[in-house]
């Protein structure tokens, strides 16, 4: 980890002087310096600026090729009394802070008046330079990832295989190049070129993992840390990490039923919800059930994504409306709809992915294994769409240049953690773990959701204790827990929504 710092020094120098700034090596973790970005107004948001700065495209080779970071920024609305930047990722792999950071104000007005917030985009990512992979292959993988025979598991294998071949032979040695290390490294390169001497961070998702392996090598160099839903980058097996996806969304799923039971305005009132979701998927896993408007098979796999919804409790009764339409064969069921793309996308998830997480799914025996277990211990939704990325990597078709281990972050300041106790991507019970190996200050939300600090989360409670630390470095009390604020099936909400393309992209 030492050597690593020495290596950035040197790396940073390079590239810094490759672009007319030359600057001694002490300089890069000394006092704040005049930022060398060359900031334009953004051809989209014109009251938002935007850059990009090179860094190397491998930082073990500072003197080789450069690739692209792209940046987008927010001023301080309050300039007399700024006290610096604020640099953000929304999650992913695949999130985008360029496109956040022009969509909206991220953070809340009080911490916007006084810092200028820059969203940007990790390596491999919209603005910043592209990892591209065939689309039929994009398709297909995720399509394979539920496989039935050895046969089908081979096949798996070989899509994971053809994948990542397609992302060399589009974006060259980029696809070796973008494990989190390589991110830290370019964070590190985005706080010298912003002239801040400490960073101020704000990670989300998987944004989190960003974070914590930043704190992990330059602890010295950051002024306050936020993370928002955290990853636990020490978890080693495929069945933990199915496990613990798939906790959250059973227990979710019962919260939903008793509701339903006991709710006269639910679809299911009074019916047993659990028996009849119990029946639905009987029927979907023997291809008995069908959608009542188009005649579709819906197969277990469908069924499970339409109970998902139970995940957010203003969809309650959107969700009960749509099993009982399902039962009773007329209605309308919700669904999700896909959108189109080129023939050669934009997909920098399974490369990154697979290079920071190695489980070793071994055979269809190992998973269909795996599988029993998750239907035995969580009986009501058997599984979780989270499950599948245990086997994106399977047949282990890149490298995992980052593998899994605790964390060691040893001279940082306070750090804070957040974590919402029904968030059914980056579960609750990572968030524990994570602030128990780094020692952060964890803040608890008891609700829904995922992730919660922002100008459109959920808790006054988190964000008035995350605002007073990020302005004032006044560090929340240890065991914080902020009140649900969310109803069930309300109809105005302010909690975020799982989307987006990576398996953890905040809303």
């Amino acid at each position: 980890m030492r050597a690593g710092r020495r290596g950035l020094t040197g790396g940073l120098a390079a590239v810094l002087a490759a672009t007319g700034m030359v600057v001694a090596p002490s300089a890069v973790q000394a006092e704040p310096t005049r930022s060398t970005i060359d900031w334009q107004p953004c051809p989209e948001a014109e009251e938002v600026d935007c850059a990009t700065i090179p860094v190397p495209l491998n930082w073990e080779d500072p003197d080789g090729p450069t690739i692209e970071i792209g940046l987008a920024r927010r001023e301080a609305t309050d300039q007399e009394r700024r006290l610096g930047s604020i640099l953000m990722d929304p999650g992913g792999p695949g999130g985008s802070g360029v496109a956040s950071v022009m969509s909206r104000d991220v953070f809340t007005p009080e911490v916007t008046a006084r810092f200028d917030v820059v969203g940007f985009d990790p390596r491999g990512i919209n603005t910043s330079t592209q990892l591209r992979c065939d689309l039929d292959l994009s398709n297909r993988s995720l399509d394979a990832r539920h496989p039935s025979s050895q046969a089908e598991f081979r096949e798996l294998v070989r899509l994971n295989e053809q994948l990542h071949d397609s992302c060399r032979e589009h974006s060259g040695e980029l696809v070796d190049h973008v494990g989190n290390q390589n991110t830290v490294e370019d964070m590190e390169a985005i706080r010298v070129a912003l002239g801040e001497g400490k960073l101020n961070y704000v990670g989300y998702s998987y944004g989190s993992l960003m974070g914590q392996q930043y704190a992990e090598r330059y602890p010295d160099r950051i002024r306050a840390m936020v993370l928002d839903g955290n990853m636990d980058h020490s978890m080693r097996s495929a069945w933990d990490f199915m496990r613990t996806e798939t906790e959250p969304v059973e227990r979710n799923f019962v919260a939903f039923a008793e509701w339903c039971d006991t709710t006269e305005t639910c679809a299911l009132y009074g019916q047993d919800t659990k028996a009849v979701y119990a029946d639905l998927r009987k029927r979907a896993k023997a291809g008995d059930l069908v959608d009542p408007e188009t005649g579709e098979p819906v197969d277990f796999y469908a069924l499970s994504r339409i109970a998902f919804g139970a995940n957010t409790p203003a969809a309650w009764s959107a969700v009960a409306a749509s099993l009982a339409a399902l039962r009773d064969g007329t209605g309308t069921v919700s669904s999700l709809a896909t959108a189109a793309a080129d023939q050669a996308v934009s997909n920098p998830y399974p490369p990154i992915w697979c290079s920071d997480w190695d489980f070793d799914v071994v055979n269809y025996a190992h998973y269909a294994f795996l599988r029993a277990m998750l239907a035995k211990k969580f009986p009501n939704v058997q599984w979780s769409p989270y499950v599948d990325h245990a086997m994106t990597c399977a047949g282990d078709p890149v490298r995992t240049t980052n593998p899994q281990r605790p964390l060691d972050i040893d001279g940082a300041p306070p750090l804070v953690m957040i974590g919402n106790v029904h968030d059914p991507a980056t579960v609750y019970r990572w968030n524990v773990t994570a602030a128990r190996q780094s020692g952060a200050h964890l803040i608890t939300y008891e609700g829904w959701g995922h992730t919660a600090y922002g100008n459109d989360g959920p808790s006054e409670c988190v964000n008035d204790a995350v605002d007073a630390y990020l302005i004032e470095l006044t560090v929340p009390e240890r065991g914080l827990t902020c009140a649900a604020t969310e109803e069930p099936a309300a109809a105005d909400t302010r909690q975020r929504q799982l989307s987006g393309v990576g398996p953890y992209l905040a809303g």
